[in-house]
């Protein structure tokens, strides 16, 4: 629909304060456009945020976040709001080995793909035999699509021969944590995007860049400031109830909770995907389109914050493969930020002792250290308390670093986000819509959207991007807002295809009358043939 005429100045409504919301706001400011940005949290970020401890007045992260060099939407969305210098890139991805033997992936002189080659051949917890299996099943990976309907990635990897120590010291450090899912739920084609995208085609790809401030700070309180200053209407606390619809089932606005009701001519719905089903009209969640989407099931993140009267960890950051912690992040080294003085643990996580600074930094305690630990797809710890989570986090650094049997812990939280991404199971990309739907005017956004990327931060931001593309398209004024991925090597192109990894295409909209969804819609399928990749080890027994 043409709407450049119709409406001089359109009222652009974008619901939910998360990346991909935050990302079409930034792609549509300063186009004469009104924005109105609701977020029913009374902060920005959405699961890229922060919390205040209420003892210390530090902000605490609800889980790292990290993005990678390949993420080139990141990175644009980054510049445009002006926070791309608060990130420190890693040239090295630091793996500390069960026979604590350090590896460091990082880039040599040969060209992709094969600038990791001599670095992967000095993972000394890895034999030789291992280092031929992965080899020959990174290759078959990159070059062959011979996977089967509903096969797990953890199944095509017993397939082509890699044996179990092989996938839990190479193959889930680095896949888990980039998709945050277990390798016998793993949709193949989200492992391929990884490893293909990230760390063969290009020299530096897969270089991590760490922020160095808080999530509040980085994703909430900067583009808060930004965002006003570009005249965008920002509403927190402001709860969406439900997207409405006129009489003619054309777009009318969004009714908020408190019973108000805001008129718009486009809503761009950037929430989580049950979030989304929730509040679309009833009219799209009876399309069979949209079906799919209450078939996506969500995948948790734990995430352990630990304050120790001394240094514990040697490293800035450390993948720590076939351990219950999978990866640490030594706060007072990246961000400067350490122990709270004078503090003692009580088991009830009360902080007694002295009271910290009022300029938010917590007081450091001389030679203290901030660590947090990241375990992804934890759903070995759902069942679990706090404290018996601490203690086994606790009890596995202790067996990788002697210091942190002789450290005091002086402080801890520990947060599982249970809809941490969405999770990435076989075939999931038949139940991501895309963008556009067939109401005129209303769009998704959200990593769980058609976005070419799995659940990342990237696919967050390209999806707000695409929304905004459509509404810039329905206004008569086209945009491209996608940013090209990496450029690959002259070699890797040759070899691999000069095209990045495509994840399958969902059905699109389209303007006719939207189907009735079947009564039993189809499930999806996932073999356990390897459900016994994912033991958790120093976990408690739960009795």
């Amino acid at each position: 629909m043409n709407r450049s005429q119709t409406f001089p100045r359109p009222h652009i409504v974008i619901v939910g304060g998360g990346l991909a919301g935050l990302a079409a706001s930034s792609a549509l400011v300063d186009r004469g456009l009104r924005i109105t940005l609701l977020e029913s949290r009374p902060r920005l970020g959405g699961r890229a945020s922060s919390f205040v401890d209420p003892a210390t007045g530090e902000q605490v992260d609800n889980c790292q976040h990290v993005s990678l060099a390949c993420c080139t939407n990141l990175a644009d969305f980054s510049r445009r709001v002006g926070i791309d210098f608060l990130f420190r890139r890693e040239p090295a991805v630091v793996f500390l080995g069960p026979n604590g033997a350090v590896w460091r992936l990082q880039a040599g002189l040969f060209p992709p793909p094969f600038h990791l080659a001599w670095s992967f051949l000095g993972a000394r917890f890895l034999s030789w035999a291992e280092k031929l299996q992965v080899g020959r099943a990174l290759a078959r990976l990159a070059l062959d699509r011979d996977e089967q309907a509903g096969e797990s990635f953890a199944d095509w990897l017993l397939r082509h021969g890699q044996s179990l120590r092989a996938i839990n010291l190479f193959w889930a450090p680095v896949l888990v944590s980039a998709l945050n899912e277990r390798l016998e739920r793993m949709d193949i084609g989200h492992a391929r995007k990884v490893v293909v995208d990230g760390f063969l085609k290009t020299r530096h790809g897969f270089e991590m860049e760490v922020p160095l401030v808080p999530l509040g700070e980085l994703y909430g309180t900067r583009l808060e400031a930004w965002l006003r200053r570009k005249q965008v209407e920002l509403r927190m606390g402001s709860a969406v109830r439900s997207i409405e619809l006129d009489d003619d089932g054309a777009l009318a606005g969004v009714a908020l909770r408190q019973g108000e009701r805001i008129s718009a001519d486009f809503v761009i719905l950037a929430v989580s995907f049950d979030r989304a089903a929730e509040l679309l009209p009833a009219v799209l969640r009876r399309d069979v389109r949209f079906a799919g989407v209450s078939t996506l099931e969500a995948s948790p993140i734990t995430g352990v914050h630990l304050w120790f009267d001394r240094p514990v960890c040697p490293y800035a950051h450390v993948v720590t493969p076939g351990r219950l912690v999978q990866w640490v992040f030594n706060h007072t080294a990246l961000q400067g930020r350490q122990a709270p003085a004078g503090f003692s643990h009580p088991d009830d996580g009360t902080p007694v002792g002295s009271s910290p600074r009022k300029s938010g930094r917590l007081a450091g305690s001389a030679g203290g250290q901030y660590l947090q630990v990241v375990i992804s797809a934890s759903y070995d710890l759902l069942h679990l308390d706090r404290e018996a989570i601490r203690a086994a986090v606790v009890a596995d650094l202790a067996e990788l670093w002697p210091a942190a049997t002789e450290a005091r812990l002086l402080r801890s939280w520990v947060v599982t986000e249970h809809g941490a991404t969405f999770a990435v199971r076989p075939g999931v990309d038949a139940l991501r819509p895309p963008q556009r739907t067939s109401v005129d005017g209303l769009f998704l956004a959200g990593d769980w959207t058609a976005t070419g990327w799995p659940a990342t931060m990237e696919g967050a931001v390209r999806s707000g991007y695409l929304a905004a593309e459509g509404v810039l398209q329905d206004l008569d004024r086209p945009s491209r807002l996608i940013q090209p991925e990496l450029r690959p090597g002259r070699l890797a192109g040759w070899l691999l295809g000069k095209h990045p990894i495509q994840l399958a295409a969902p059905v699109a909209w389209d303007r006719s009358p939207p189907p009735e969804v079947a009564p039993s819609p189809a499930s999806l399928t996932v073999r356990g043939d390897a459900s016994a990749l994912s033991p958790t080890p120093g976990l408690p027994d739960p009795g």
